[in-house]
């Protein structure tokens, strides 16, 4: 295997496991708070101290960092690439401390007129006490982020991949053990309740927090990371991510965007809105990050050494292998699932037929923009490894402007629905956008044709004969829709083995 697939194969094995315990962390918290205004309440305080993580560290950092990194552990050696690190560090930590403190004075004005409007007065109030306690996570995780950049950039993709599923662990310990009156049953066992209630929650997620940091300090010091108590803004490794880091910031910020359009709407559209729909969005994001999120996070690294380089056709062959692969394995994903998808809703969550209804609708119509999603996180990568921020951030304004507009206009016609169908059209736009552009200059990228051909009409063969076995075989949904949706990826995985083929081959001539 290559060092791409053996990469690719590690990060998918542990994102698939930190899916798991989402899925287990997810269940525990509905099963506890329901479609509740409480709950709402969680998922609506992360928003603004979210959008810090994604701009400071996680997101817009991180990326512009891996390959400003990439270049200089090529060209000048790992200890000026750690020196280089550490100096980014520290403003980080700085720039996201000051920006928290700023947050936690306008929490008030912000959950009411902007993120949460449609609140009740007594749901306001305790968004603003989770927003702050969030805030805690968020100065954490101003580091953790980068040092998950800073090993990507050393190609060590294995610490990183477990930091995700110990993040999962510290809220589960909320969920289940801070949280509730009374003990969790796990077996013969009842664990101990520290009756915190929705506060357990927050507390969880600052632990998680702690544990994401932690588990990656070993990375940092096999790959001999010294500390370098600076800044210096003048430093010419510094300015160079900081010009990379300030088209991402914006592209980021819109981004973002969209979550806190989401919950502006559903504010107003009744109890269990904002969580229905963040249901539906972590249903999505299963496949959307094992399969997307972890090609892009490898292929970054080596987009980055190859630009670097100056191989340009390996680049070029690269990008269309990872967007043949998206192809082939995104599109049966979506629609096998979307197919199966209501009885795994409702055993999981134990709702009411109503509550399943509107996070089965929910996920399905976010769904439809699997692919997109999994597309744009190449696309993007594509541009960032070339240390162009200046294409990824238009896309994203023009997608965010859209966004608004789509969605005020679908919301006001069909509610929820509306929320997710504008997310699945817009981000499915910019992706074509960016791979449109990507094509220009690196033709033969966009090649995909036969792919697609054969991927949809597999796609749609294997998905009718699932529909039609839930509606004829006399077995219990619950056992049959899982079964049925593995069978029909299997019944067509031989038809996929050329695209998967061809990802195990990326960096390869």
């Amino acid at each position: 295997m290559t060092h791409f697939a053996r990469s690719s194969l590690i990060v998918a094995v542990f994102f698939g496991l930190d899916k798991i315990l989402g899925f287990i962390r997810t269940v525990i918290i509905n099963r506890q708070f329901g479609l509740s205004y409480e709950l709402d309440v969680f998922n609506t305080a992360n928003n603004a101290p979210d959008l810090l993580s994604v701009l400071i560290s996680g997101g817009a950092l991180g990326v512009a960092l891996i390959p400003v990194l990439s270049e200089y552990l090529e060209l000048k050696g790992r200890p000026a690439a750690w020196d280089l690190f550490a100096r980014i560090a520290n403003l980080a930590f700085l720039v996201t401390a000051s920006l928290a403190t700023v947050l936690a004075l306008i929490a008030p004005w912000l959950i009411s007129n902007v993120i949460a409007p449609g609140f009740p007065p007594e749901q306001k109030a305790l968004t603003v006490q989770l927003m702050r306690l969030d805030l805690f996570a968020i100065l954490i995780f101003s580091i953790s982020g980068l040092v998950m950049a800073g090993l990507h950039a050393n190609q060590h993709f294995l610490l990183p991949a477990l930091a995700p599923g110990l993040y999962n662990i510290g809220q589960i310990f909320g969920a289940a053990i801070l949280a509730p009156e009374t003990g969790f049953q796990l077996g013969g066992l009842t664990l101990p309740a520290f009756g915190l209630g929705i506060h357990g929650l927050v507390f969880g997620v600052i632990l998680g927090a702690a544990l994401h940091l932690l588990i990656q300090i070993p990375g940092l010091i096999r790959h001999e990371f010294k500390w370098t108590p600076a800044i210096d803004l003048r430093n010419p490794g510094v300015r160079q991510v900081l010009l990379l880091m300030g088209p991402r910031i914006l592209t980021m910020l819109f981004i973002q965007l969209f979550f806190i359009v989401r919950d502006n709407l559903a504010s107003g559209l009744g109890e269990g809105a904002v969580t229905a729909l963040n249901n539906g969005w972590f249903i999505m994001q299963v496949p959307e990050t094992l399969l997307g999120t972890t090609i892009a996070i490898v292929l970054l690294p080596t987009l980055s050494d190859l630009f670097a380089l100056g191989d340009r056709k390996n680049f070029q062959q690269s990008v269309n292998r990872a967007v043949r692969a998206v192809f082939a394995l995104t599109i049966p994903s979506a629609v096998l699932l979307a197919v199966g998808l209501r009885p795994l809703v409702q055993f999981a969550y134990g709702f009411e037929p109503l509550e399943t209804e509107m996070v089965v609708v929910a996920a399905r119509i976010y769904l439809m923009g699997l692919t997109g999603h999994a597309l744009l996180e190449i696309a993007s990568r594509s541009f960032y490894a070339q240390q162009n921020a200046r294409i990824p951030l238009y896309a994203a304004m023009l997608n965010a402007s859209a966004y608004v507009l789509l969605a005020l206009f679908l919301t006001k016609r069909i509610g929820l629905s509306g929320i997710a169908l504008a997310n699945s059209i817009v981000f499915t736009s910019e992706a074509i956008i960016l791979l449109w552009l990507l094509n220009r200059s690196y033709p033969g990228i966009l090649k995909v044709g036969s792919t697609l051909i054969r991927v949809m009409l597999a796609t749609a063969a294997s998905a009718t004969a699932l529909y039609f076995a839930l509606q004829l075989i006399p077995l219990p949904h619950l056992y049959l829709a899982p079964a049925g949706m593995l069978l029909g990826f299997l019944a067509i995985l031989p038809l996929l083995w050329p695209e998967i083929r061809l990802l195990l081959r990326i960096g390869e001539n």
